[in-house]
Formats: structure tokens, C-alpha cells, sequence
């Protein structure tokens, strides 16, 4: 049925304008003042900024670790993403069998999210070795669709220079996108061992072996093999220091195509958590760690600035309980990462827009329009115009809710912001016309995403 979304104030990157949106076949077909429309599904959206759906370009949806495997799969994950407002995700599989192709885990991961996923989703490739074979691959996957190439700097798949080099060289070359988990492997090494040796296990030393200066080095190193490799497009994936960003800021101000992404977790936590009581510390257990009160006012600053284009989440939810018991004892051992795709558009919306850090255009960009833009979705999705899909949500400014985990969709034992007060939340979530979720409450229906081919328009 054709929809019709009335009296709503419609929100995209470049312009705010009150008015209505008429939908056909899943798409937007019309925007204007009093439009009618017989037959119409109408949807009074009187008070309610109507946005593009959130783009989460970066989760971990069936993680699987060997020793753990990620609490949410593709249906309570997508689940969760839409009763937050986030209509699109694209995931970073994880790492298959040693010396398998790229394509290995790009069919592991479609097969494990058809009929599952309910909103729609797209897939990041992953360098976890370079050889000729997967140089030979890189331009069929994205032919198929695959368009971003994720490398780590540490982790047992990490990426020598020369590997990255031919890796980044051959991305380029087909026009494509490299994004890259930049922290200096050697240090974490030194640092961990050296902890570990003095019995120093605690949550705390966590973030001690993983300073800022980790990331920074390897941020500006991969700046440098990029710009190498014939200036290749850099996306680099959460962000967590000032330090880093100086050297995104630096690379940019050249011209270099650097783009940056941050996370809830470092703009709203800072390190003191490591050190909350009966190993609560062990929640926040992730890779970049959370980092100073004085990072979080830098990263908020670069995006108003317009040097971090994307907020994502990194979701990548294990629970509590499990997280104390590997890494109880040694906080080398606690699987690292943190949930949040459900409340990544409310907390952005309340202490972004409702704290007056950025405006209500900036969100919807950084949130929606800028990682639908980079990461080849736009403008099918991140904007409300005519001929995008209609994914869009309704955000009730006036609603106020207080943040516990019994309130989430999300398939794991405890939320990072637990207590937080947010003002401002999706009363509506629609994917393709689809009415996914409304009030707080999944009425979607489990396989209805479809896999998202991307590219640069």
C-alpha cells in the first residue's frame, strides 16, 4: 500500500523543511506542502522530524572468536538496529579459515544473514592475508557488490607494509575503498607483556597498553602507505584519540582522501570506567580502548568541523557474565568490544543535537547521509528525496527515556550506557515503506533485509 507521512519537519543533510513525503513501491515518489494522495496509508507525523534511516557501517553480527561467539546474529542484531532507528548496516565479517579467499567469509556471512536480517544490510571484504590470488580477487568482489576492504594492524590477521601496500594499491586501482583498524601491534605487545609480567591483569591496564600514541602512529602510518599506493581513498575505522585525528586532519588538509569514523563509546565514556568495582571495568573492554574527558571534547570538535564524517557503533556485543569469566583474571583475556546499534541515533540525537554540540543536519550526515555516501549506499539510502528508498524514521524530540538493558532489543546481559537519560528517540523505523518498528516495538518481519550491492555513484 502506498504510504503518505503528513505535517512532519523532513530532515536531510543539506536542509531542513516542513512538509510531506508520499511513498510508492518502497520509494520515496514525492515530497511537497498538502499533498493528497486517495488510498494513501497516512502516517501523522505532526512534532516529529522525519529523517533518513540510520547506515551503521560498521558492526559484528555472528562474530564467532573460536572461544565465544558474538551475542547477537543477524535477526536480533538487525532487530535491535531497527528499534534504534537504523534502517541499513554493513558488516565486517570476521576472520574464516587460514589461508582461505575473500570470498570465503562474503558467502559465509550471506548465507548466515538470508532470511534472517530484517533490515537491509551490506558486507565489508576482509584482508586477512595477501597473496597474488587475493589481488586477482579484489576486482570481481566489487563487480559483486563488495566495494570496502577492511586490514588490521594487529590481531593474528594483521598486515606487514609491504602487504598492505599491494593490498591498498590494487583497491585503489579498481576503485574501491580501504578501511583500516589502525593500532601499532608492536606496541599493544611490548606494553601487554610487560603488565602482564608485573602481574598488573586488572581492567585498567587494558587501556594502559594501548595508548593513544598506538593509534596515532598507525593512523599516520597507513596515511603515508595510502598516500604511496597513488593517494588510495582511507577510511579509518573508530577513531578514539585527539592524536589520531590530529593526523587525519593533517593528511585531509592536503587533500588526501582520509576519511574518519568515531563510535558512541569515545564520544560519551572515558577511561574511568576501567576502574569500576567487582570487575565492572571489563565491560568496556574494547580495541582502541575508551580514552580522556579530553579526547571526547576533540573527536565532538572534528565532528562539527567536518573532519569525522561517520558515527558507527563497532557493535560487537559479548556478555558481561562471559566477559568476567575469561578475562577475570588477565585482561588479555576478555574478548574485546562493546553493544550499542540500538541506541546509537538516540544518544547522538540527545547529546549531540540536544546538548547543542552539532546541529540536526550534521546528525542526519553523520549518521545516515555521509556513511551512505562513502561506503557506496547513496543515494538509494541516507537521504529522503525522490527515487531513494523510503527509509526513514520519525524522531520524537519531546520523548525522554532513561537507558537500561531490559529496555533493548540487544541479545546480551548489560548496555555500556546504562542510567543515561536521553531526550529525543525513534517512534518509527520504516525500511523500504515498510513499517519495521514503532513504538518502541519490532513489528517487522524476520527476512525481510535484502544484501545492498554497492558503489560510488
Amino acid at each position: 500500500m502506498d504510504k503518505l507521512i503528513k505535517n512532519g519537519i523532513i530532515v536531510n543533510a543539506d536542509a531542513t523543511v516542513s512538509g510531506d513525503v508520499l511513498i510508492q513501491n518502497g520509494i520515496v515518489a514525492r515530497i511537497g506542502d498538502d499533498i493528497e494522495h486517495s488510498g494513501a496509508d497516512v502516517i501523522d507525523a505532526k512534532g516529529k522530524f522525519v529523517m533518513p534511516g540510520g547506515v551503521d557501517v560498521h558492526t559484528h553480527f555472528n562474530l564467532d572468536l573460536g572461544n565465544i561467539k558474538a551475542q547477537d546474529d543477524f535477526y536480533s542484531g538487525t532487530v535491535a538496529a531497527a528499534c534504534g532507528g537504523t534502517t541499513c548496516i554493513v558488516d565486517y565479517p570476521g576472520f574464516g579459515p587460514k589461508g582461505c579467499d575473500l570470498y570465503h567469509q562474503i558467502e559465509q556471512y550471506r548465507f548466515e544473514a538470508k532470511g534472517q536480517a530484517v533490515i537491509d544490510y551490506g558486507l565489508h571484504g576482509i584482508f586477512q592475508h595477501v597473496n597474488q590470488e587475493i589481488i586477482d580477487e579484489i576486482q570481481s568482489l566489487v563487480d559483486a557488490g563488495i566495494y570496502s576492504f577492511k586490514g588490521y594492524l594487529t590481531y593474528a590477521g594483521k598486515l606487514d607494509d609491504q602487504a598492505l601496500l599491494r593490498a591498498l594499491s590494487q583497491v585503489k586501482k579498481v576503485g574501491g575503498l580501504f578501511t583500516v583498524h589502525a593500532e601499532n601491534d608492536a606496541i599493544i605487545e611490548f606494553l601487554r607483556d610487560r603488565f602482564l609480567a608485573q602481574e598488573k591483569k586488572s581492567p585498567h591496564y587494558h587501556a594502559l597498553s594501548r595508548p593513544a600514541r598506538c593509534e596515532a602512529e598507525a593512523v599516520g602510518r597507513m596515511i603515508h602507505l595510502a598516500a604511496i599506493a597513488g593517494n588510495a581513498p582511507l577510511y579509518v575505522v573508530h577513531l578514539s584519540s585527539a592524536l589520531g585525528l590530529a593526523a587525519v586532519k593533517t593528511a585531509q588538509a592536503v587533500g588526501q582522501p582520509v576519511f574518519a569514523e568515531t563510535c558512541p563509546q569515545y564520544l560519551l565514556l572515558n577511561e574511568d570506567r576501567y576502574d569500576e568495582p567487582d570487575l565492572g571495568g571489563l565491560k568496556y573492554i574494547m580495541s582502541p580502548p575508551l580514552r580522556k574527558k579530553a579526547d571526547n571534547a576533540a573527536l565532538w570538535q572534528g565532528i562539527r568541523e567536518g573532519h569525522i564524517e561517520v558515527v558507527a557503533t563497532d557493535h560487537c556485543p559479548f556478555d558481561f557474565t562471559k566477559k568476567k569469566a575469561l578475562g577475570g583474571r588477565d585482561f588479555s583475556r576478555c574478548p574485546g568490544g562493546v553493544p550499542g546499534v540500538e541506541l546509537r541515533i538516540p544518544l547522538i540525537f540527545s547529546e549531540g543535537v540536544g546538548k547543542k554540540r552539532i546541529s540536526l543536519t550534521r546528525f542526519v550526515d553523520i549518521t545516515a547521509t555521509s556513511p551512505a555516501r562513502i561506503m557506496g549506499l547513496y543515494p538509494k539510502k541516507g537521504i529522503i528525496a525522490p527515487g531513494s528508498d523510503a527509509d526513514i524514521i520519525l524522531m520524537d524530540p519531546n520523548r525522554s527515556r532513561t537507558v537500561t538493558h531490559k529496555m533493548l532489543h540487544e541479545n546480551v546481559d548489560y548496555t555500556p550506557y546504562e542510567g543515561f537519560t536521553v531526550q529525543g528517540w525513534p517512534m518509527l523505523t520504516m525500511v523500504r515503506g515498510h513499517v519495521v518498528a514503532k513504538d518502541g516495538n519490532f513489528v517487522g518481519e524476520k527476512g525481510f533485509g535484502k544484501f545492498v550491492k554497492r558503489k560510488i555513484a
